[in-house]
């Protein structure tokens, strides 16, 4: 009697932590928007959004708008980019000492290097970071060109600051990027300067 007792409770015990690490993973799932893969945790997901806040993305990858104490991110196209809908003209001319001008919204930016708009980081597959993977992600920054291998990531992208970010954090700060609503904002192609068309 007391060996079945013993079998009894042992067997509990083991479906009560084989129970406990489902729950677990079904509720690690839940946080990281149903992706429990290495690289979204909610920990990695918070520390890439803790990134992402200090190193400024939001400065030029948030859209501007007018607010009611002045220019304010408009953070329902929060991290999407240059808006696709607004058609910037002719940049000014730049004349020394004068290096670079900017777009009221701050997505769009001229100067030697031609005219840049700021990428999508959302994760629409068509628009954004959806089909990228986090390898692509980090040959991007740690390169400084698209996908490790396309044209280069113009300025005012900080490129040579953002290649001495550790692995782990550019695997944070992708799985932050994932982790937001999608949305679809096809940015334009960067413009070459004058001199070079």
């Amino acid at each position: 009697m007391r060996l079945t007792n013993i079998v009894w409770t042992t067997a509990l015990i083991a479906a009560a932590i084989i129970l406990t690490a489902v729950l677990s993973t079904a509720s690690l799932g839940a946080v990281t928007g149903g992706d429990a893969a290495p690289g979204k945790t909610a920990a990695q997901v918070a520390r890439g959004k803790y990134l992402v806040d200090i190193m400024g993305c939001h400065d030029c990858h948030t859209p501007m708008k007018l607010g009611p104490n002045g220019p304010e991110w408009d953070m329902t196209r929060a991290l999407s980019g240059h808006p696709e809908q607004l058609v910037m003209p002719p940049a000014p001319v730049q004349q020394a000492p004068w290096l670079a001008s900017m777009g009221m919204t701050m997505t769009a930016w001229n100067g030697p290097w031609g005219t840049s708009f700021t990428k999508n980081l959302t994760p629409d597959k068509e628009t954004g970071l959806g089909d990228w993977t986090v390898e692509e992600f980090i040959a991007t920054m740690k390169t400084g060109r698209e996908r490790g291998k396309g044209r280069p990531v113009l300025p005012p992208m900080p490129v040579q600051n953002l290649a001495a970010l550790t692995d782990s954090d550019i695997r944070a700060l992708f799985a932050y990027l994932q982790s937001l609503p999608a949305i679809k904002n096809r940015t334009p192609q960067p413009v070459e300067p004058e001199e070079k068309k």
